[in-house]
């Protein structure tokens, strides 16, 4: 199952284990416990910590892995084989199940070891799903620490049952005690605030005793992150504060033209650019939206929370989100059959035929992406000429199950009342209507600016971007923006660090032109 180069980083990985840990496998047989057992096998051979047991697991399902600590009950349970993206899932299991401590703020690991409500926790996942892990890897911690938590991963192409029973569409999608808890990427805090009601009012009572800051940024994407990076080098007082660390970056599976770096992937780009801010004095405040900016003596953002931070200026950087259709049927089939990120949800639309909307870059990728696990691929272009790179449009017709449309507008998602069975459109040349049939519809139609927040106390492009000068500038004083959020004419990664950087110098320089005036008054 493992190859040797693996093998030889998991064995370090395992020298951390400081307590025994016991790896329950319940089997059949299948070609996947077969699999699952070798997998077994080979991690209890690299530690004399780690001991495998045969036996049922506490869910009944088959194939299935336990992770625990000697001599207690499993709590932790993957439902498959957790190779791909959950692999790191599966180590840090046993880590945790073995002592070595998670790196987690105190507080956060005291709120969880206080939740005293009985919680069954399954979390749907596809192996490919970059989103998963982070629920997968929270619900797993918290179930290591809390006896009244037992988290279950389930493969939901492995158990398929169960996807269609329960009419899973899109994931991560997590059931507490059988009822639907979210969809989609949630961190430990987020989960943890979310299960825990007492604990926002004493959030809010802490946010509003901060500090002052010199320089807030609002957003933790790639700007943000360049932003607080190069304020905090000036030696002033820098904070963060974002509804999820790493934006969009997040949901971006390949990334191949981050120069320097020949390849990578968003969720580990975004990994290294939290370790980089946090390598200075940056204060970062996660899971919280802004949700209004003011300007009297002191610059004030207020979160939807109800708490308020103030600086004496502000960076802007809450990025961007999926532009959506806006057609019928797509805000009622969204998560059952409506989705927007193909390397998440491609898996669960297996043997099925689907379409993407979008001819651009994403909208081609994702298709190339699908045509390897669905049976048939339908790109529908709105213009008469496909937008992406040429190299990806060879890829994208040389492959036998995709079909590309052009002049094509989409005009109603169709279901039956619970997930999607087709999708109409007009041929723009023609005027005539066609159907498909269909069981995905996966929008890459770009972007659109997160700032709706912000009408009324700013300047805003007809599209609804910051309007910003070559300095990062705002129409407010003392506020700056940087990103896809503004004005600049190309929303890449690259580009989106270098406006961060550049609106933080701006900053600096503004904040020193203000303390020699403050002086000269």
């Amino acid at each position: 199952m493992l190859d040797a180069n693996v093998k030889k980083q998991l064995d370090a990985y395992l020298q951390n284990i400081v307590t025994p840990v016991e790896v329950t496998v319940s089997l059949n047989d299948s070609e996947k416990s077969t699999q699952l057992e070798q997998l077994a096998k080979e991690i209890a051979e690299l530690s004399d910590k780690v001991s495998l047991i045969h036996g049922p697991v506490a869910s009944g399902r088959v194939p299935a892995m336990a992770v625990a600590p000697a001599s207690e009950a499993p709590r932790v349970e993957f439902a498959g084989i957790p190779m791909g993206h959950e692999f790191t899932s599966l180590v840090l299991a046993l880590l945790q199940a073995g002592g070595h401590p998670a790196k987690e703020e105190a507080a956060l690991l005291e709120q969880i070891k206080r939740l005293d409500n009985p919680l069954k926790v399954e979390t749907y996942i596809s192996l490919s799903c970059q989103n998963c892990p982070e629920v997968v890897q929270a619900f797993n911690l918290m179930a290591v620490l809390n006896p009244n938590i037992q988290h279950s991963m389930i493969d939901g192409a492995l158990f398929q049952d169960e996807i269609e029973s329960r009419k899973v569409m899109a994931v991560p999608a997590v059931y507490v005690n059988g009822e639907l808890f979210g969809q989609g990427r949630m961190s430990l805090t987020e989960i943890v605030d979310k299960l825990d009601s007492g604990s926002a009012e004493d959030k809010v009572a802490e946010l509003n005793d901060k500090e002052l800051y010199d320089v807030l940024v609002v957003g933790g994407g790639p700007a943000g992150a360049s932003a607080a990076i190069y304020a905090a080098r000036k030696g002033i007082r820098t904070g963060i504060v974002a509804e999820r660390f790493g934006g969009q970056v997040l949901d971006t599976m390949a990334i191949e033209n981050f120069i320097s770096v020949q390849a990578t992937e968003g969720p580990k780009l975004v990994a290294n650019l939290e370790q980089h801010v946090l390598n200075y004095d940056v204060e970062l405040v996660q899971n919280q939206r802004a949700a209004q900016i003011k300007r009297n003596e002191l610059i004030e953002i207020e979160l939807e929370s109800g708490a308020v931070l103030k600086s004496r200026s502000v960076i802007l950087s809450t990025g961007a989100r999926w532009r959506e259709m806006n057609v019928p049927g797509e805000q009622a089939y969204k998560g059952r059959g409506v989705a927007y990120c193909p390397h998440c949800d491609g898996p669960l639309f297996k043997g099925k035929s689907v379409a993407v909307i979008g001819g651009g870059n994403s909208g081609i990728e994702a298709a190339i992406d699908l045509a390897g696990i669905v049976e048939h691929v339908t790109v529908l272009e709105f213009a008469d000429s496909l937008r992406a790179d040429e190299v990806l449009q060879r890829k994208a017709r040389s492959l036998p199950n995709v079909k590309i449309i052009m002049n094509a507008m989409t005009t109603e998602v169709i279901g039956d009342g619970e997930r999607v069975t087709g999708l109409e459109y007009q041929d723009r040349s023609s005027g005539d209507q066609h159907t498909l049939a269909l069981a995905g519809v996966f929008v890459q139609i770009g972007l659109i600016p997160n700032t709706e927040w912000l009408e009324g106390s700013m300047e805003l492009s007809q599209q609804g971007e910051v309007v910003i000068n070559e300095r990062g500038e705002t129409s407010l004083p003392g506020v700056f923006a940087a990103g896809d959020m503004t004005t600049v004419p190309y929303k890449q990664i690259i580009i989106a660090m270098g406006a961060g950087s550049t609106a933080a110098l701006s900053a600096f320089d503004y904040l020193i032109r203000e303390s020699v005036e403050e002086e000269a008054a």
